[in-house]
């Protein structure tokens, strides 16, 4: 916690000196951070529909893309408003009616009882075996919250504590029927900015949960026992949530510090696409995936992950084709 802490202000020092490349970094994490934690929740879209839906420049065809949109505004407005955001209930709740606008229970809290959890998902519905009820649910949102900001007045704890607990707590209350993972996300992110932690405006903290989705849903689990009681070990969450965002610090400064020309600015775009393509894909598809991106810059972006052995050549020729070997995706291993 210590080094991330040191790390705090370096996106706002890199900003400076090298404000045009770390603005291709903010898109790509942008559009990271919505197709890996939708993915996280089962939710999917077609890889060359993400961007333009994203952009709004195409209606959504159906709900997964509607839902996607919505997840998208939701994530504009933490980074636009991120220094005034406060961590209430009406926050929690307007961001569960953006991201899931149109549904008949958006922005309202579950009507039903928790599930068990369902190991066969990728994103548990629920982490532990006593379930918050649906009449106690928004009071404990709602005492969480205050607890959350009582905390931070009186310096009672870290900053980052206080962070990574919010979003155990949060999941092990499960206010809703759906969408509880994705706002458990977001709310993290406007906590982290809030509080200076703006990394993941560049490394997209998203993707390396998905990178790690089983450590990500077993540190969840292991904490999230004996919760109801009391009893609960929140240090195995703890540990791998501080492992994460110490990850984003550092794959931060090595971006920041890599050299790039102009022309090859738009390689984290390419390699966002690649995030959200298929195990194997074709380079036929990733192009289709890019457009605004020149062949020899994708050509480029696939040279460096395969020299970090995140990509391999399974078929060459004019079909040549890749796979992401091992689970790899950016020197990120999922395990």
């Amino acid at each position: 916690m210590i080094e991330i802490a040191e790390s705090k202000r370096l996106p706002q020092l890199y900003e400076k000196q090298n404000s045009q490349s770390l603005r291709a970094l903010r898109a790509a994490a942008f559009i990271r951070s919505i197709g890996c934690s939708n993915r996280l929740a089962g939710i999917f879209i077609a890889p060359e529909r993400l961007p333009v839906v994203v952009a709004g420049r195409a209606k959504p065809l159906n709900r997964s893309e509607d839902v996607i949109r919505g997840y998208a505004q939701a994530l504009k407005l933490v980074h636009a408003e991120a220094s005034t955001l406060e961590v209430t209930t009406d926050f929690v709740r307007g961001l569960h009616e953006v991201v899931l606008r149109g549904a008949a229970d958006a922005g309202e809290r579950k009507l039903g009882k928790n599930e068990l959890p369902d190991v066969r998902r990728v994103e548990p519905q629920s982490l532990t075996q006593q379930a918050i009820s649906d009449t106690e649910s928004g009071d404990t949102v709602e005492e969480l919250c205050a607890l959350y900001r009582e905390e931070l007045k009186g310096r009672e704890v870290h900053a980052l504590l206080a962070v990574a607990a919010l979003m155990l707590d949060f999941l092990c209350i499960r206010p809703f029927r759906e969408g509880n993972g994705r706002i458990s996300r977001l709310l993290v992110l406007a906590s982290l900015y809030r509080q200076g932690y703006e990394v993941g405006r560049y490394v997209s903290l998203e993707r390396l949960f998905e990178a790690s989705r089983e450590q990500y849903v077993e540190a969840l689990r292991r904490s999230s026992e004996g919760w109801h009681e009391g009893k609960h070990d929140p240090i195995p969450w703890l540990n791998y949530f501080f492992s994460v965002l110490q990850r984003a610090y550092l794959e931060f400064e090595r971006r920041a510090t890599e050299p790039r020309s102009n022309r090859f600015k738009k390689i984290p775009l390419v390699e966002a696409a690649i995030d959200s393509l298929p195990y194997e894909f074709t380079f036929s598809e990733l192009e289709r995936t890019c457009p605004g991106a020149s062949r020899e810059t994708i050509s480029r972006a696939v040279r460096q992950l395969r020299k970090n052995g995140a990509l391999l050549c399974i078929r060459r020729g004019s079909a040549v084709s890749w796979q992401k070997a091992g689970d790899l995706i950016l020197g990120v291993q999922r395990s």
